[in-house]
């Protein structure tokens, strides 16, 4: 799964230890999460689409295929 996140934190300033820090996670989650090598958990994408005020579907969409 992709996400937004990356864009989404740094539009707002804010670091990985700091977003970590708002969803009581650590620094490793939110990179993994960033980089696609780990999806979130449903409460932790909730929480993130409430901290982002975004909708989940504008934060996480499927991967790309390549035909």
């Amino acid at each position: 799964m992709q996400n937004a996140i990356r864009d989404l934190r740094a539009a707002r300033g804010w670091s990985q230890v700091h977003l970590a820090a708002l969803l009581d996670v650590s620094r490793q989650t939110v990179s993994a999460i960033e980089t696609g090598r780990s999806d979130p958990s449903l409460p932790l994408a909730f929480a993130l689409a409430r901290l982002f005020g975004q909708p989940i579907e504008t934060i996480f969409f499927p991967a790309q295929e390549t035909a």
